[in-house]
This record gives structure tokens, C-alpha cells and sequence, in this order.
């Protein structure tokens, strides 16, 4: 087993992911002890179940050593063909897509976990959509970024560009919003946006009695633009700037206070576009290269847009944040840093290694009347059942005999 490993066990960073214990989810509190440094694994005190170290991590189950897993998975993440990757570690081609596939759904639960429950002020959003290649299938990707932090907020895949997908990708973004804030959403000309951002921002107000099903009312300082640009001979000759609603003053405002550019675009998210197209080989434009499971592509894109958050240092924040404090060059900062959610940058074995709390353990409910003290000794013997009724006939009667 590995001795790094061996030397970096710590019982008081390790919960129990017993969900039957009532002590789930718990630092710290005395009741995780170590149970075996050659494997390593953990005992709980509580439920007296042992767990790996790994549980709970994108490691778990695997055999390979972590340093390996690590390597492949950043250089996945960074765009590396997976056919080099076999080829240079001689590993085998399903051994590195299940990788990719077991870390793109571990940063998915770490983007709920750390995004999703922050509830940040987004104030300006951009979103759009990318086509991507398949065999035999054309995958959308729809995604969404905060602006003022260049947060990625999420993204969708999906086999068809319709309503559905616009629903998903916005109530995405509303569960990392704060309620009723002001909020400018800008996209490109696809109509379905925003009536889909108009549902999915939105909640629901008791009518007056208390009576009756709860009103939806939208958000007041809800702003919706649309960017629409002309193209001839693949040069865009034209740019269309309407607000689907609000007025242009307000969200001029917006976009001063976030420093998202002099007028209405969507430049912010198309290039993390061009990041995705150049990290994930079927969004490329000019390639031959086509997923064949939209589960590799959704997985890429969590993986991607993961580290992207936490582990990729951000050359426009650096040089911003590097000039509002009046010293020269850049001060590194991630997106994540920047909207607050940590104060360093994450490795990509942090972001591998981050392990997910269960909720906190509720006691159920005991149905009934509650028992009485003297209850259980003045209650009368259950009568005795059939088969042991005839052993006492048949007993009796071997006797009289």
C-alpha cells in the first residue's frame, strides 16, 4: 500500500459515511479512529464500521496509485488526447475513460457542494450554447458564467436544442443565486431564453387568507438582453443589442458596477467557449475526432469547468486584482478565489481527495402511544402460538401414555 498514504492518515479530518450512524458527517468529534495503517482504513466508534481512506474521494476502489491517477486525470483536464495517454503510461483505453468518467462525476458533486450552497450575488450572467460532434447524435452543451468573478456556474448536455434544455441550464443558475436580487441575464438570439429565464426566476408568494395554491411571481430587478450578431462570409457585419425586458439604462449600470464591458455582449462566455472547445476534442470546430456517449462528454465538461474554478489561475483577475492594489505584473487568483468560495489555489489531487458530508443524521420519528414504566411487567404473556401448541398437546399426551 502506499506509505504516503500510511503517513498522512488523520483521524480528526475523516466523518463517517455510515448514513445509518447518527454521527455521519461529524468532524472532529472523537469517533473516527484508525483501524489499520498497512490498508489503510478508518473505525467508527459509534456504528463500529470500518471504511477506507478513500471513501468518499474519486480514489476510492482503485488500485492504481494515486500519483498516476492524478497525472492522467490533470492531463485529461487540460485537453490531452486520451490515445497518448494509453500510450505513454501503458494503460488501457477503457482504464483512462473510466477515469475521466468517475472524476467528471466527483467535480460535479464538488461544484454542488461548494457553488451551488455558496448562494452568491451573481448580479451579471451570460450564457450560451456550443454544438458538439457525434456518432450518430449531435450533443449540445448549453453553460452559464457569473461575470464580474468569471465563475462557471454550470452546464447541460443534451441531444436536442429545445425549451428543456434553456430550463435546465436556468434553474442551474438560479439555485447558485441569492433570491430577489437584481439580476442582468444577457444571451445570444435563441428565443427560447427568455421565457426560460422568466420561469426560472421566479418564486413562489402565499395569496392573501392562506388559502388556495401559492401566486409565482417574478423577480422586479430581473434584466434580460439579447446579443444577436449578423454574419456574412463568416465575418460578423452586424450586432443587434435589444433588452427582452428592462430598459438599456439599467443594465448599463449593471455592467459598470461588474466590469462587463461599455454595451450589451456576450464575449465572456464565448470565450470559455473557445476553453472548452480547446479542452474537450468534439466541440472543436475542425476535427474529426466524435463522442459517442453524451455521459464522456457531460463528464469532460464537469471535469474541465471544475478546474477551471478552482485549480486554473485566471490572467485577467490577476493583472485586475494586481492593479487595484497598485503593484506591478499579476496577483494569481482563480475564479473561485475571486468570488470568495476559498483563499488559495486548489491542486488537482484537492480537488480529487475533497470529500462530501452526508446531511446530518435525524432520529426517526416513533410512532404509537410512548410505553409506561410498569407497563412492560403488568402487560399479560403473548398467547402461544399454533405450533407450539401442539409440541405442549403432543407432550401431554406421550406423558399420560
Amino acid at each position: 500500500m502506499n506509505t504516503q498514504a500510511e503517513s498522512q492518515m488523520d483521524a480528526s479530518s475523516v466523518f463517517c459515511p455510515n448514513l445509518e450512524c447518527p454521527a455521519r458527517g461529524k468532524y472532529g468529534q472523537g469517533n473516527i479512529v484508525i483501524h489499520s495503517r498497512k490498508r489503510p482504513r478508518y473505525r467508527c466508534k459509534i456504528c463500529q464500521q470500518t471504511f477506507s481512506a478513500r471513501a468518499g474521494t474519486m480514489f476510492e476502489g482503485r488500485r492504481k496509485p494515486e500519483e498516476l491517477i492524478v497525472i492522467v486525470v490533470t492531463l485529461l483536464a487540460y485537453g490531452c488526447p486520451p490515445q497518448a495517454i494509453v500510450h505513454a503510461f501503458h494503460l488501457d483505453e477503457r482504464t483512462v475513460a473510466g477515469w475521466q468518467e468517475r472524476a467528471g462525476a466527483h467535480c460535479q458533486k464538488v461544484h454542488r457542494d461548494r457553488v451551488v450552497q455558496a448562494k452568491l450575488d451573481l448580479q451579471h450572467v451570460q450564457a450560451d450554447e456550443i454544438r458538439g460532434k457525434g456518432c450518430q447524435m449531435i450533443p449540445w452543451m448549453a453553460m452559464a458564467m457569473m461575470v464580474s468573478t468569471r465563475l462557471w456556474l454550470g452546464g447541460v448536455v443534451s441531444l436536442s436544442r429545445d425549451r428543456q434544455l434553456a430550463d435546465q441550464l436556468l434553474r442551474m443558475v438560479k439555485a447558485c443565486c441569492l433570491p430577489w436580487r437584481a439580476l442582468l441575464v444577457l444571451t445570444d438570439g435563441w428565443s427560447a431564453y427568455p421565457n426560460s429565464i422568466r420561469r426560472a426566476f421566479r418564486e413562489k408568494i402565499p395569496r392573501g387568507g392562506g388559502r388556495g395554491r401559492c401566486a409565482l411571481q417574478a423577480w422586479p430587478d430581473l434584466l434580460i438582453g439579447t446579443v444577436i450578431k449578423k454574419t456574412a462570409k463568416k465575418r460578423v457585419v452586424e450586432v443587434i443589442r435589444r433588452m427582452a425586458q428592462g430598459t438599456l439604462e439599467q443594465a448599463n449600470q449593471v455592467l459598470v458596477q461588474t466590469q462587463g464591458g461599455k454595451e450589451l455582449n456576450t464575449a465572456f462566455i464565448e470565450r470559455f467557449n473557445g476553453t472548452m472547445r480547446e479542452r474537450l476534442a468534439c466541440l472543436t470546430r475542425r476535427c474529426r475526432h466524435a463522442s459517442r456517449r453524451v455521459s464522456r462528454l457531460e463528464a469532460g465538461m464537469w471535469l474541465v469547468g471544475c478546474t477551471y474554478n478552482w485549480c486554473w489561475p485566471h490572467h485577467e483577475l490577476s493583472r485586475r486584482l494586481a492593479k487595484e492594489r497598485g503593484s506591478k505584473g499579476e496577483i494569481v487568483i482563480t475564479p473561485a478565489m475571486a468570488s470568495g468560495l476559498t483563499d488559495h489555489i486548489w491542486s488537482m489531487r484537492e480537488v480529487l481527495t475533497y470529500r462530501i458530508a452526508p446531511p446530518p443524521w435525524v432520529a426517526p420519528k416513533r410512532r404509537g402511544r410512548p410505553k409506561r414504566e410498569g407497563q412492560l411487567a403488568s402487560s399479560p404473556s403473548p398467547a402461544p402460538s399454533r405450533p407450539l401448541l401442539r409440541l405442549q398437546k403432543g407432550a401431554l399426551c406421550a406423558s399420560t401414555n
